[in-house]
């Protein structure tokens, strides 16, 4: 992962593309499994603040060790 994330919110296609994940239904899986960052929506449009992606990536990083 890039050490830096854009300052924006993130999209599903970014978490896609950040990873390098097979498809956006794997980030969905994480939501619907609460395995993933931590995101919320916008009308109908899933975001997720990049400090929130950096969180959980330590977090995953923390566990792994």
């Amino acid at each position: 992962m890039a050490s830096e994330l854009p300052n924006r919110f993130l999209t599903p296609e970014d978490l896609v593309e950040v990873f390098e994940l097979p498809s956006v239904e794997t980030v969905y899986q994480w939501r619907r499994k609460r395995t993933g960052p931590r995101g919320f929506r916008v009308g109908r449009h899933l975001r997720f603040d990049p400090t929130d992606v950096r969180a959980w990536v330590d977090s995953q990083i923390g566990e792994a060790a």
